[in-house]
C-alpha cells in the first residue's frame, strides 16, 4: 500500500516553532481529508516528518518515545467529519491521530517523571516522538517488567477489555447457565468477552469471519461452540442450529443483518448489549442496515442497552483488579497481531475492518 509523506517540519517542544538547537526527528499520522464512507486510505491519513527542538521543553512535559499502540474500530468513527453514531469527536483536519498508546519518557520537565519511566496514554499521538502533559491522571506508570505483558496492558488490561468486562460483567451479569452469544469473537473484545462469560459458568458461541478463528476461539478462548458467519447464507437458521433454547444474552460488536437475526431468537428478559457495529463504521447513516423487528423488544421485554467506556471510569479500578488477577492465574488468555513501524498503522487500521487478523491489534513502533 503506498504511503504519502507530508512536508517536513520544525517546531519546539513548547509548540513554538523554531530550526535550530538539539532536535529528535519523528514521523506522524495526520488528518489530510475526512472520509466519509468506506475504510480511509493514503488520500485521508497521511504520514509526516516531523522536528523537535529539546531545548525549550517546557515545565510540566515530557518528551516521549511511542513504543506500542492499540489499534481500535472506534478510531474509525473520529474519521468520517461526521458526529453520529458513536458521537466520538472528529480528529481535526491537520491534526495528529491519537490513540491508546504506551510511550517511554526520553527527557522530562516534570519531579513525577524520569528519564526511562514507562506509561500509559489513552491519548497517545501516533507519532514516534510527542511532547505530552505530564499528567499523572492521563499518563499512568506501568511496570513492563512484571507477571503482566506490556501487550496485555493494550488488550485485555486496555479499551478491548474494558468493554469486553462492562458488556459481560457489569452490564450483562449472567449467571451460571445463561445462553451467550459474542459476534466478532475473535477480535480484541471477543476473545476477552468470551472467557470472562465462560468464567461465569455461561455456554457461550460466538460468530467470526474465518474456519481458522473458529477454531481459534474454541481451542485458545474455551468458547463451547463458534461459526464462520461468511459461510452462512441464513443468520436466523445458524441462530436456530446453535442456540435451540434460545439467547439470554447477546454482546453486539457487529450490528446489522447479525443484530436484527439475534432478535429473532431472544429469549424473555434477555439483554442485547451494544459494545459496537463495525459492518456499519463504513457506511453513511443512510446505507446503513436497519433493523426491522425491533418490535420483539417488546415482545421479549428485551432489555437492549449500548454504553460508551468514558462513562464508566469510575469502575476502571475495579477492572484493572479484577483482570490483573485473571491474567497473573492463568484464568484469561490474550492473542495479538503485531504490525511494525510507523509506517503500518493505516495497513493496521484498515485490517481491523478486513477479518483478517486473530486478536488484539497492536502496532509496534519500536
Amino acid at each position: 500500500m503506498a504511503r504519502e509523506n507530508g512536508e517536513k517540519t520544525t517546531a519546539a517542544a513548547g509548540g513554538e516553532s523554531k530550526s535550530s538547537g538539539e532536535t529528535v526527528e519523528s514521523r506522524e499520522w495526520y488528518m489530510a481529508a475526512y472520509s466519509p464512507q468506506g475504510i480511509p486510505t493514503s488520500d485521508h491519513l497521511k504520514l509526516r516528518n516531523v522536528s523537535i527542538t529539546l531545548n525549550s521543553l517546557p515545565a510540566g512535559h515530557v518528551l516521549a518515545q511511542t513504543l506500542w499502540l492499540s489499534v481500535d474500530p472506534f478510531l474509525r468513527s473520529m474519521m468520517s467529519g461526521t458526529v453520529d453514531g458513536l458521537y466520538l469527536p472528529q480528529v481535526d483536519l491537520g491534526q495528529v491521530v491519537k490513540t491508546f498508546g504506551i510511550a517511554k519518557v526520553v527527557k522530562s520537565g516534570d519531579e513525577n517523571y524520569r528519564e526511562g519511566d514507562v506509561f500509559l496514554n489513552p491519548f497517545q499521538p501516533v507519532a514516534e516522538y510527542a511532547v505530552l502533559p505530564a499528567n499523572p491522571a492521563l499518563l499512568r506508570k506501568i511496570d513492563v517488567t512484571g507477571q503482566i505483558s506490556p501487550l496485555d496492558y493494550l488488550s485485555c488490561l486496555g479499551v478491548a477489555g474494558f468493554a469486553a468486562w462492562l458488556g459481560i460483567v457489569l452490564l450483562g451479569d449472567p449467571k451460571p447457565g445463561t445462553n451467550v452469544f459474542i459476534s466478532a469473537a475473535g477480535g480484541g473484545v471477543g476473545m476477552v468477552a468470551g472467557q470472562l462469560a465462560k468464567l461465569r459458568g455461561c455456554a457461550v458461541i460466538g460468530s467470526t469471519g474465518s474456519d481458522q478463528k473458529v477454531q481459534l476461539i474454541k481451542d485458545e478462548f474455551g468458547y463451547d461452540d463458534a461459526f464462520n458467519y461468511n459461510k452462512e447464507a441464513d443468520f436466523d437458521v445458524a441462530l436456530t442450529k446453535y442456540f435451540p433454547n434460545g439467547i439470554d444474552l447477546y454482546l453486539d460488536n457487529v450490528g446489522g443483518t447479525m443484530l436484527e437475526a439475534v432478535l429473532n431468537h431472544v429469549n424473555s428478559h434477555a439483554k442485547v448489549i451494544l459494545c459496537g457495529m463495525m459492518s456499519q463504521y463504513n457506511k453513511g447513516w443512510k446505507e446503513r442496515e436497519g433493523v426491522r423487528n425491533l418490535l420483539n423488544i417488546v415482545g421479549k421485554e428485551v432489555t437492549m442497552k449500548g454504553f460508551m467506556e468514558l462513562s464508566y471510569m469510575n469502575h476502571f479500578g475495579d477492572f484493572s483488579k479484577e483482570m490483573e488477577c485473571h491474567i497473573v492465574q492463568g484464568k484469561i488468555r490474550t492473542k495479538h497481531k503485531i504490525y511494525h513501524g510507523i509506517e503500518s498503522f493505516l495497513e493496521s487500521l484498515e485490517s481491523v475492518f478486513l477479518s483478517i487478523n486473530d486478536g488484539k491489534v497492536v502496532l509496534q513502533l519500536v
